[in-house]
């Protein structure tokens, strides 16, 4: 693929972790590009390092080697302040244990992320009606995360995540608390924001179905990534 249409470049990248006085690499040498408008499944294992490779992409983690490229932008070479703030712009991240803020409604969870990128408060509450609507927790707004179930709370962290429309959704088992018909409600929302906003998807998933509606599904193992 050319340069113009690569969002995201992954480089030598390599992860590890000390256990038991041994290092074990998780990630190793690694190099991947993701083109804009395309979703991407990952697959493996539990502990094949799905997650870990989204926490690298995002910033969360820092590589031991390697280089991590979004729109050019070199992750790697930020501070922890950069990095902060270009996640806060750029990328929409779908939490595995979703992380919403117990003291806030499903409303206020939503929202805080226009706030802190200082959207205007009437376009704010309408793109929080908007996506609650849209992911069917329209009635829940003023709800609080303990009253939800697994499969609502999910829903609410997928609207957080699309709020700011970012060029990079990152997910992890977004739809593993969800039942079929609300996972496709899910999988639509994400491939329409994606194509709108000319982004990419990356998503960790033990799902078939999830993998079979992406564009491509790449395989994780031994710390490679192997194309299906």
């Amino acid at each position: 693929m050319s340069d113009r249409d690569v969002h995201v470049r992954i480089s030598g990248l390599t992860h590890s972790y000390l256990e038991g006085g041994r290092r074990h690499d998780v990630i190793r040498n690694l190099d991947a590009e993701f083109r804009r408008c395309e979703s991407v499944a990952l697959r493996g294992r539990s502990g094949s390092g799905k997650s870990t490779l989204l926490n690298l992409v995002a910033g969360i983690d820092m590589p031991d080697a390697g280089r991590v490229l979004i729109d050019g932008r070199d992750l790697t070479s930020m501070s922890e302040r950069e990095r902060t703030l270009f996640r806060r712009r750029h990328i929409g991240f779908v939490y595995q244990a979703f992380n919403l803020i117990a003291t806030l409604s499903v409303a206020d969870n939503v929202r805080l992320v226009l706030e802190l990128n200082g959207v205007a408060e009437r376009e704010a509450v309408k793109r929080v009606g908007d996506l609650l609507d849209a992911v069917g927790l329209g009635d829940r707004a003023d709800s609080y995360p303990d009253v939800l179930s697994g499969g609502e709370q999910q829903r609410v962290a997928i609207a957080r995540a699309l709020a700011h429309r970012p060029t990079l959704i990152l997910a992890d088992e977004p739809t593993g608390n969800l039942d079929e018909a609300s996972a496709k409600v899910v999988l639509g929302l994400l491939r329409r924001l994606l194509q709108r906003e000319g982004g990419t998807l990356l998503m960790a998933t033990h799902s078939q179905q999830v993998a079979a509606s992406c564009d491509r599904v790449l395989d994780i193992h031994d710390g490679a990534l192997v194309e299906r």
